[in-house]
């Protein structure tokens, strides 16, 4: 891998290390604001594993030798907080919709992350930094995230829509 290639794969992982930093905020928030779900232990457990592969995003970067970007975590940072400023269709509490938008950019982030993992693997075969069984690990565990998240956002779209429906139809 040429010097250039290197510093895209640097840039590359400074971004995505700064997205990761969003969905672990980002998780810990829908874990804080549906602790009196049935589904709080679960969100808990999903924070807990963003965070964890948060660190070993950090790691790979280590082993290569790149360095943090304090500036895009930064922006990652302020971009996760503007997000909380949305209009939700109430002023000063959590809604439904803040589930439900919360739900689909956390599904977003996930996503991006198996690409990272994904777009990784096939330069394990020439980057002997990369480990090709934690990559797949870190791939698997990234597909079972997203297919959870989808359930959970397809029931918080229900809880948010279903009142408006059912008022719809009848009305």
């Amino acid at each position: 891998m040429g010097d250039q290639d290197r510093r895209y794969l640097k840039i590359y992982l400074q971004d995505h290390l700064a997205g990761a930093a969003v969905g672990v905020d980002l998780a810990h928030r829908l874990a804080e604001h549906n602790e009196d779900a049935i589904i709080a232990e679960t969100l808990e457990g999903l924070a807990r594993e963003i965070e964890e592969d948060r660190d070993s995003l950090l790691a790979i970067m280590d082993a290569l030798g790149f360095e943090r970007s304090p500036l895009k975590e930064a922006g990652g940072w302020l971009m996760e907080k503007a997000g909380r400023l949305k209009l939700n269709g109430e002023l000063f509490k959590y809604s439904p919709l803040s589930r439900l938008v919360e739900f689909e950019g956390l599904t977003l982030g996930v996503t991006g992350k198996l690409s990272l993992w994904w777009a990784l693997l096939p330069l394990a075969e020439t980057i002997p930094e990369l480990d090709v069984a934690e990559l797949e690990r870190l791939a698997e565990r990234a597909t079972t995230q997203r297919s959870l998240l989808e359930e959970l956002r397809r029931a918080a779209a229900e809880l948010a829509f279903a009142p408006d429906l059912s008022t719809t139809r009848t009305g």
